[in-house]
């Protein structure tokens, strides 16, 4: 038996859901029947449009997709105009105010607080100057990453760029691949930083090279079935592929063809491309690839670059994230800004645009790690660009402890997450970098919090894996997380070990500070992924305790359970949702 989804989507799917969304926009929230919400908030996902939780009724969360994280000139604030008019909910966020952009971490936009009736001028704004919600989220191609500075690096041995920006004029809007079993996650990689992150991707191409008739090539060999949810972790596996820069569409379409026709459509918590690696083994995926999807004779893998990558790679030489000022083949620069948790307010959004503008070419860069960066900087105008006070707030030279922080959406707006998460990292972060001084020699930090079993945030690839749990204290409910450590990517990636759990969200700090203090006193010449993957489990637990220390909390109660985890009035009983178009609640009597 199919999913009631695969029975959803049998009857409206793929780009024809937009005119029904139009249509629900023109008549207002309450003309979508009560019996169908399921269903077409299912169906919206493919249009970018999720749900928010449950007390936000009416309210979406709008992504847009940037195609290897690229804005062009001009985007950036269009982008920040949209946030500014229509991204407004009716409480603020104490941390970030009233309108803001989360950058994501597949180098995408995500705005909250969207109205339905707002949604077809906020398309035409986006369709206007080059942008677009189309399968930002849904059963189908996903914004497609890479390396935020292809075609800017130096590093690079392939220029990624222009091949992310084939595939995505070729898959988006494709009906050939508009329906698939689940989501399909594409990573593009050229340089030898590594920072496409492919290890943890459906589909992958990473740098190789090779010889073919009688020259070396360089292209990409290609990896499949990665993915970190469901508690069930999966790097990409090699399927012995080497292609040619323009023969990555080719295997692009196969291997989603594939994916189409044999994944699992009865059971979606298995309709993953990882699950099918798994049964049918790499051998079968390439041969059924090359037998009935290919039409070209594939060649067999080539020599990889994968002992250069520096990103996430547990190294303290070189921090691959494109932070700080680099510079770029043509003699200009590129600056990478650290926006912490990937959330800008809208005004900032907007400084950003103009400084773009005023000293490089326009371009802003979206990275994995929730970052920003400006393009083409000259020399000659690198020293104003980083005395501009902005800078004083998204450094390019940040603390380890404000550089290595990532977090999900949470429970201020997600449905699936169980604690809060944004505003958290970020008292963390503070916390750790006034208290806790990091061991000598280390540079580069990751603690990444995500706020279920998701993980949007990617904890499993992080220094500290924060995943939100329950737990009781003092005889009361309160949030809590999983704590992993030792997770990375890099030549060889490494998932985190989940040592200690349900651990209270306010003891967290202390047990981070007792673990560095551990390191420290114990370690030789190891980086701290070295030091964690030389310990067994009995070690490990054994290593630190959680603790109680000054760091106060004010989200230890049960956020799930308020309408907004920041609103004075929070309880379900006070929400000011579902709201007609004008914000004007819609009571039961109504």
């Amino acid at each position: 038996m199919s999913t009631n989804v695969e029975g959803w989507k049998d009857e409206v799917y793929g780009e024809e859901i937009r005119e029904h969304l139009f249509e629900f926009a023109e008549e207002g929230w309450e003309s979508i029947p009560d019996d169908e919400h399921d269903a077409w908030f299912e169906r919206f996902k493919w249009w970018g449009l999720y749900h928010q939780r449950n007390g936000q009724e009416s309210y979406f969360m709008m992504r847009i997709g940037t195609p290897n994280g690229v804005l062009e000139p001009g985007q950036l604030e269009v982008v920040a105009d949209i946030a500014d008019e229509y991204a407004r909910g009716p409480a603020d966020n104490p941390e970030f105010g009233g309108a803001y952009c989360d950058w994501t971490t597949r180098q995408s936009i995500q705005l909250h607080w969207i109205r339905i009736e707002d949604v077809p001028e906020i398309f035409d704004k986006l369709e206007a100057n080059g942008l677009s919600t189309m399968q930002a989220c849904g059963d189908s191609w996903r914004n497609i990453v890479g390396c935020p500075v292809a075609g800017k690096d130096k590093h690079e041995h392939v220029d990624a760029w222009p091949v992310a920006e084939q595939l995505h004029e070729e898959f988006k809007g494709n009906d050939a691949y508009e329906n698939l079993p689940r989501k399909w996650k594409v990573s593009v990689t050229g340089c030898d930083e590594g920072c496409g992150q492919g290890d943890i991707n459906d589909l992958a191409f990473e740098p190789a090279r090779k010889e073919i008739d009688g020259e070396e090539t360089m292209g990409f060999n290609v990896r499949v079935g990665g993915g970190l949810s469901r508690k069930e972790p999966r790097f990409a596996r090699d399927i012995d592929v080497f292609c040619t820069p323009e023969d990555a569409p080719k295997v692009s379409a196969g291997m989603s063809a594939l994916f189409r026709d044999h994944g699992d459509r009865d059971d979606r918590f298995n309709a993953r491309i990882k699950f099918l690696v798994d049964e049918w083994g790499t051998e079968k995926i390439r041969n059924t690839l090359q037998e009935e999807y290919v039409e070209y004779e594939l060649p067999s893998a080539g020599d990889d670059l994968r002992e250069q990558y520096t990103y996430n790679a547990g190294r303290q030489d070189e921090h691959g994230d494109h932070i700080g000022v680099h510079e770029q083949p043509d003699g200009n620069y590129y600056v990478g800004l650290n926006v912490m948790v990937g959330r800008m307010g809208v005004d900032d959004v907007r400084e950003l645009a103009s400084l773009a503008d005023e000293y490089g070419s326009g371009e802003v860069r979206l990275t994995q790690r929730q970052n920003v960066i400006v393009t083409d900087v000259p020399e000659g105008s690198l020293d104003a660009f980083l005395d501009e006070p902005l800078l004083e707030d998204y450094s390019p030279d940040p603390h380890p402890f404000m550089r290595g922080s990532i977090a999900c959406t949470g429970t201020e707006f997600c449905s699936l997450s169980i604690v809060e998460t944004k505003n958290r990292q970020v008292r963390y972060a503070r916390w750790l970098k006034e208290n806790v001084e990091l061991p000598a020699g280390i540079q580069d930090f990751h603690i990444h919090l995500s706020g279920c079993t998701a993980s949007c945030a990617q904890p499993q690839i992080a220094d500290i894996s924060l995943r939100g749990m329950k737990t009781r204290k003092d005889g009361e409910p309160v949030e809590a997380f999983d704590i992993g450590l030792g997770g990375g990517l890099g030549e060889d990636p490494h998932f985190a070990d989940w040592i200690a759990m349900r651990v209270a969200a306010d003891e967290v700090p202390g047990y981070i500070r007792n673990v560095l203090a551990a390191y420290e006193d114990e370690s030789g010449e190891e980086s701290f992924r070295e030091f964690i993957a030389a310990r067994d489990e009995e070690e490990l637990e054994a290593l630190a305790e959680p603790e109680e220390t000054d760091y106060a909390d004010p989200y230890m109660h049960n956020t799930k359970m308020t309408w907004y985890p920041y609103a004075d009035e929070d309880e379900m009983d006070d929400r000011p949702t579902p709201a007609r178009a004008d914000g004007t609640p819609i009571t039961a009597d109504d």
